[in-house]
């Protein structure tokens, strides 16, 4: 009986070790911030469609953005106008995400192309906009 507690013991032990190596691990990767904005006169009846490394993150109505956490490293974001009843080709910018990083982004019209363009804000003009 000593032998079987003796290595649920050890096992209980190992466990909670990695356990915390894991945690460490996921502690020293933290996230960077992601928000998307849409300019006012993107349309009233027009989305902007974002997606990230090829998965649809959300569809950006008037009055809305994209605002959340995302993992460190090199993201592809994509934008499109949804829905594409024209078939215009989406633009995609490439990221790279730093620990800690914010990175703020205006979805926008040019001619007939919706594309991401890094904010040109001031500091105080992000902090009216809560940003």
């Amino acid at each position: 009986m000593r032998s079987l507690t003796s290595y649920i013991g050890r096992f209980l032990l190992t466990l909670i070790l990695f356990s915390g190596v894991s945690a460490a691990n996921a502690a020293a990767k933290p996230d960077g911030r992601l928000i998307v904005i849409r300019v006012a006169n993107f349309g009233w009846n027009v989305a902007a469609g974002l997606k990230i490394d090829g998965r649809t993150a959300m569809n950006i109505v008037q009055g809305r953005r994209y605002d959340h956490r995302i993992p460190a490293g090199r993201h592809v974001l994509t934008i499109s106008a949804v829905p594409n009843n024209d078939l215009r080709a989406p633009s995609s910018i490439t990221v790279n995400v730093r620990p800690g990083g914010t990175y703020v982004f205006t979805a926008v019209w040019d001619s007939d192309r919706v594309f991401l363009q890094p904010t040109t804000l001031s500091p105080a003009e992000m902090a009216k906009l809560g940003l």
